[in-house]
């Protein structure tokens, strides 16, 4: 068995990062080490992301995280009213229907859910 367990991302502010994460995507603390300036973020299906502080940001290093919700265009229209600007509004694109957002520290995410991945995707 093979099973993508967790991953490291580099942020300029952890917890700010946490605190964005938590609020916005429902992901929750697993633990936290303070002294290392790192967060563990678990979500719903057990997948660990770490958060650690680095001094700045790696040239040409970015990259994308997807994330399913439950409602693609519901989850757009509550991140807008939390005042959180989208890069670009749910519709079909190259790689389905969904939307996609910049977080804290400009690293790229994609949110799609299964319902209109099948009705509204390009994608067969």
């Amino acid at each position: 068995m093979i099973k993508f367990d967790h991953m490291n991302l580099p942020v300029t502010d952890p917890r700010s990062s946490r605190d964005w994460y938590v609020s916005h995507f429902g992901f929750r603390v697993e633990f936290e080490v303070p002294e290392r300036e790192t967060v563990a973020l678990i979500d719903d299906g057990g997948f660990t992301i770490f958060l650690y502080r680095t001094p700045a940001q790696l040239a040409g290093v970015r990259p994308a995280l997807t994330l399913q919700v439950d409602d693609v265009d519901e989850k757009a229209e509550e991140l807008e009213a939390a005042g959180v600007k989208l890069a670009v509004r749910p519709q079909a694109n190259q790689w389905g229907y969904g939307a996609e957002l910049d977080d804290l520290d400009g690293y790229r995410l994609m949110l799609w859910d299964e319902r209109t991945m099948r009705e509204k995707s390009s994608i067969s």
